[in-house]
């Protein structure tokens, strides 16, 4: 059975097509050893492989094994059932990492906004449980700066120099500060500050019309808003706060050939950066 380049296997009556070569990733486990006829608990039966155990979870094996990767649902809990299915198929690289399941569980992320509303500016702070995700968010809002004139502060355009980006305020890796509308500077000058939220390409000066911006790109990156307070209402300083379920990053076994292991693979458990 060796020579085979398609592989079809029914598992507790679920049916999986796939190559010799992503059952031979590794080469000491059963499923490995089911292709020389070396293992009796998978039974040939029409062309074939049958064998009694859980279809449904056999379906992260199998994704394990095409991507050496472990990505599990949200809303996945049978840490310990799929650990004794790899456990079973002598995939012992992915029973440790299912044994860390503390690595594997989605976290829930908090994040706050305040927005206060002063005169003729507004004032945001935005704080995050997850240092990258406010990280990632300061990566999308732009401030920009310009001085004009008072008298022509009712056009369309009002003439003014050139807008300047300005980097946003950063008391930690935790939070973000920054500001828009105007005040005055000298004179008839005004200082104006815009903010634009990519995707959007808006330059908005209007505090109102940030917030709902802003609200509505937290909405669409997964969050849900789950209060609303007024924490001063002598300073109008209004929060919200959001939640969503963020999924870890999947972990990562590294494949190497070391010499006198018949090809046999070595894992080693590995976490991506990106959301650590």
């Amino acid at each position: 059975m060796s020579n085979r380049e398609v592989v079809i296997l029914s598992v507790g009556g679920v049916r999986f097509v796939t190559r010799a070569s992503t059952l031979q990733q590794f080469p000491e486990s059963r499923l490995a050893r089911m292709l020389n006829d070396h293992d009796q608990e998978f039974k040939l039966v029409n062309g074939e492989f049958f064998v009694d155990r859980d279809g449904t979870l056999f379906t992260y094996i199998m994704d394990f094994l095409r991507t050496l990767q472990v990505s599990l649902p949200t809303d996945f809990s049978d840490y310990q059932r799929l650990q004794r299915e790899a456990e079973f198929y002598g995939l012992y690289p992915l029973a440790d990492l299912l044994s860390q399941e503390h690595l594997l569980k989605p976290r829930l992320e908090i994040l706050e906004v305040r927005f206060s509303l002063q005169e003729m500016q507004a004032f945001f702070r935005i704080f995050g449980s997850c240092s990258t995700t406010v990280e990632t968010l300061s990566e999308q809002i732009t401030v920009f700066a310009g001085q004009q004139s008072g008298q022509s502060w009712n056009s369309p355009f009002p003439s003014q120099k050139p807008l300047v980006p300005l980097p946003l305020e950063r008391p930690s890796h935790h939070d973000m500060v920054f500001q828009c509308g105007t005040d005055c500077s000298a004179g008839d000058q005004f200082v104006a500050r815009y903010v634009s939220i990519k995707p959007d390409n808006r330059k908005l000066i209007n505090g109102t019309n940030v917030l709902g911006l802003l609200l509505d790109t937290l909405l669409k990156d997964g969050f849900r808003l789950i209060s609303t307070r007024t924490v001063s209402s002598e300073e109008k300083v209004e929060c919200y706060s959001f939640e969503r379920t963020r999924r870890p990053p999947g972990l990562t076994v590294r494949m190497s050939q070391t010499p006198g292991c018949s090809g046999a693979a070595q894992a080693k458990r590995s976490q991506a950066q990106k959301g650590k």
